[in-house]
């Protein structure tokens, strides 16, 4: 690992620092990840149907992702308190898994990137996927949560090698 892609959270004694974006210049930033839930075909089909006991489980994770990423600094140690003016979680059907997808995608215009908010924004929505439909599958699976793409700032865009858009 090269100098320039060192951990910018840890200081020349190893200790942990937020780390000083004051200088940095305002762009606009945008980051999207996914991550998804793999389930039995049946509890797709009861949370396709709306028949879960907790509810509407799509409405209610796409819900929660918005608001995680609203917290992500609150969960975060080091993740600095953002302003986004966006945030938008979509959750699809992917009878491949079989089961939902997440996607969330997080902008603002600032100094520093919202990668952690776009997927802290999935891994909630995943969650709160899991507790809604548990009574009916807890063999349930999380996976794949990863950075799709990010532009703008000084590190400029990333582009995950296996994006499907």
């Amino acid at each position: 690992m090269s100098e320039k892609a060192g951990l910018t959270h840890i200081d020349a004694s190893g200790e942990a620092h937020m780390v000083d974006v004051g200088d940095k210049a305002e762009t606009v930033r945008v980051a999207t990840a996914e991550g998804h839930v793999k389930m039995a075909p049946e509890t797709l089909a009861l949370i396709r149907a709306g028949d879960a006991k907790k509810g509407d489980v799509i409405g209610t994770a796409r819900l929660a992702g918005i608001m995680a990423a609203k917290q992500t600094s609150n969960l975060i140690p080091l993740c600095h308190p953002l302003m986004l003016t966006k945030v938008s979680v979509d959750i699809e059907e992917d009878g491949a898994l079989p089961g939902l997808r997440v996607t969330a995608t997080a902008k603002l215009t600032g100094k520093t990137g919202v990668e952690m908010e776009a997927l802290t924004a999935v891994s909630v929505a995943c969650l709160t996927i899991y507790d809604m439909a548990k009574a009916a599958d807890k063999a349930m699976e999380i996976g794949g949560v990863r950075l799709l793409a990010k532009s703008g700032g000084k590190s400029g865009d990333f582009r995950h090698p296996e994006h499907r858009k």
